[in-house]
């Protein structure tokens, strides 16, 4: 079976005609045309053999896996991940990127998050023979550490990193705000953005949730735990040792571990000098940890303003 990608965009295309925006801007018109596919010569979106999933579409509820699944990301990666869990999507499965258009900033974005997912996106004529088997999916990092500021996007990426996963465990390391409205606000803000298929797990014991995971984890975030550690220690008047040693604990379990990890920090070292003893206790015991973590891990990363920046 054979199918040829006419178009790949969106139903106005990629960029949208008098679209003025930054996505639109960078490209030629006519970039990428409205999706259209033809299988062994026929119009092909009815086919058996091939799922599309526009955004807002929704999964079947069984069957599969399909030999060929065109799919809207954009709008809510996780959803692949989700159909991997579910055997709809298998390992025989060709599954290439539609809909695109301008909700995604550039091409080079789009090419960075769909080889963090398995996916493919065909340029516009593209022919596939699904008698081949699809490309490998490429082993992403084992551990990936991503450090930010405030409201970087580093929890909104470390999220992207695994969507496509079929099963994700997220470690919540903070508090979850009784009696501080605007905290419980941001808490229920980052449950809601959570895939319904992702477990969830809230704990400060990070190394012996390391040590026996049995999938993937999302950690989010170091800064809250080691907050929450010297409150349980009630070492912000002293005492820091016993944090030290949790930190040696956690260090050692990341090092350790043969699950997938991607852990979000705060890159404290930017600032001016906390003006109090125990501000300057977590500033130092936060960016000592993130440092050997850094030198643990496969993948380090700083986000900015939603931009991200090897290190």
């Amino acid at each position: 079976m054979k199918v040829l990608f006419s178009g790949t965009a969106g139903p106005r295309g990629w960029p949208e005609p008098g679209c003025p925006c930054a996505s639109c801007a960078r490209l030629p018109r006519g970039h990428r045309r409205p999706t259209q596919v033809v299988v062994d010569g026929r119009p092909g979106l009815a086919h058996p053999e091939v799922l599309h999933l526009p955004a807002g579409a929704k999964e079947p509820p069984g069957g599969g896996p399909y030999r060929l699944v065109l799919i809207d990301l954009l709008e809510a990666p996780e959803r692949l991940g989700d159909l991997r869990r579910r055997g709809v999507v298998g390992e025989r499965t060709h599954v290439v990127a539609v809909d695109l258009d301008h909700r995604i900033r550039s091409e080079h974005e789009l090419a960075r998050r769909l080889e963090l997912w398995g996916v493919r996106a065909v340029p516009d004529g593209s022919l596939i023979d699904l008698a081949q088997p699809p490309p490998v999916r490429r082993a992403q990092p084992r551990r990936s550490l991503l450090l930010g500021g405030s409201r970087s996007g580093k929890s909104a990426e470390a999220e992207l990193r695994l969507a496509a996963e079929p099963s994700i465990t997220y470690v919540a390391t903070g508090p979850a705000g009784a009696g501080d409205a605007e905290w419980a606000a941001r808490v229920r803000a980052h449950r809601e953005r959570r895939p319904a298929h992702w477990d969830t797990v809230e704990t400060t014991d990070l190394a012996g949730t390391i040590a026996g995971a049995r999938a993937p984890l999302l950690i989010d975030g170091l800064g809250t735990w080691v907050a929450a550690v010297f409150d349980e220690l009630g070492a912000w008047d002293g005492g820091r040792e016993r944090v030290e040693r949790r930190c040696d604990e956690l260090v050692e379990a990341w090092r350790r571990t043969p699950e997938r990890l991607v852990a979000v920090s705060d890159e404290v070292g930017l600032g001016v000098v906390p003006g109090s003893s125990s501000g300057r206790a977590f500033r130092d015991v936060l960016g000592r940890l993130n440092e050997r973590l850094a030198a643990e891990s496969e993948d380090v990363a700083l986000v900015v303003a939603g931009r991200v920046t090897p290190l």
